[in-house]
């Protein structure tokens, strides 16, 4: 064994509370502890010493529960230099930053932490740039775990606690939690819907996702279409707000009926505006421009206003 590791007791290592791995699910704990207890720990734990006879992880918590689990006397660890709270964080992520067996949530909560030490010290929010070299990460990386942060507390509860509970499927992801929280979003900036009203519409899409009204992900985003609708004068806010309403209170009703009700109705009355117009502009000034061939389509025009008049 090299030099530079040593052989520590796992009872006087402790949990790095920086890690944005938060959740341990318990079939990979257990495949590894098969393989520790056959094989032994291969990789040594990383640890810095915090105090006399004490070490807190800064790689390896799944080989230390794995340890402790089998009742092992000593792990493998290197003992690294105690970094400061920031720089701690900053290493937990610059560590883990390959691996993609991560919760998205806990590591963005953990993102968020990073961003107000680091603020904190320079004295400015940072740029999101900046924020993604501190944590070793992309920039499109921070934009989707700044877009997570915008689930309501409550339903960020909810989801940990699934994740929790290893034997428990999942009832609800984070994916269908953000697709529900940009919609109720694009309605809100179209003005559909006042605060109040864009957390109820969350509440119930997520409610739709877990009862499998909704099946698909990203069929929320079709509300956005709405939205836009909206805002482009093709639809009114108060014809919307009545479908959102009816949308939230009826557990039944689908995404697709409400745009039934409202796209699909646009573009039928687009399809006939399209028509008379291609009417007034090409084939009416062809008659009049050539009146010789009106006596071929008299029996056609007349039935034609006769249809026309029955639906006046």
């Amino acid at each position: 064994m090299a030099a530079n590791v040593e052989l520590l007791d796992p009872a006087r290592i402790l949990p790095n509370r920086d890690n944005p791995r938060l959740i341990f699910r318990l079939q990979e704990l257990e495949e590894l502890e098969e393989s520790i207890a056959s094989q032994g720990i291969l990789v040594p734990l990383s640890v810095y010493a915090d105090g006399k006879n004490r070490y807190v992880l800064l790689d390896g918590e799944r080989r230390w529960r794995c340890a402790r689990k089998l009742g092992l006397h000593t792990v493998p660890a290197i003992i690294q230099p105690k970094p400061e709270r920031v720089q701690n964080i900053m290493m937990m992520f610059a560590i883990h930053n390959a691996r993609r067996d991560w919760d998205p949530l806990p590591t963005a909560l953990k993102l968020q932490e990073l961003e107000r030490e680091l603020t904190k010290i320079r004295g400015r929010k940072l740029t999101e740039s900046e924020l993604a070299a501190s944590a070793s990460l992309s920039r499109g990386a921070v934009r989707r775990y700044r877009k997570i942060l915008r689930i309501p507390a409550d339903l960020q509860r909810t989801l940990l606690k699934d994740l929790e509970d290893p034997g428990k499927e999942q009832s609800i992801s984070v994916d269908q939690v953000i697709e529900a929280v940009d919609a109720a979003d694009s309605l809100r900036k179209a003005q559909v819907l006042d605060d109040d009203g864009v957390e109820e519409l969350i509440y119930a899409i997520v409610e739709k996702f877990r009862r499998k009204v909704i099946r698909s992900t990203v069929e929320p985003r079709k509300l956005g279409a709405i939205g836009r609708a909206v805002r482009n004068g093709d639809l009114t806010v108060a014809q919307v707000k009545g479908i959102i309403r009816r949308f939230v209170a009826r557990l039944t009703m689908t995404i697709s009926d409400v745009v039934t009700r409202t796209i699909e109705d646009i573009e039928k009355r687009k399809s006939i505006e399209r028509g008379f117009k291609a009417f007034e502009e090409k084939f009416l000034p062809t008659l009049e421009e050539n009146r010789e061939l009106i006596p071929q389509f008299r029996v056609r025009v007349n039935l034609l206003i006769k249809r026309l008049r029955a639906l006046l």
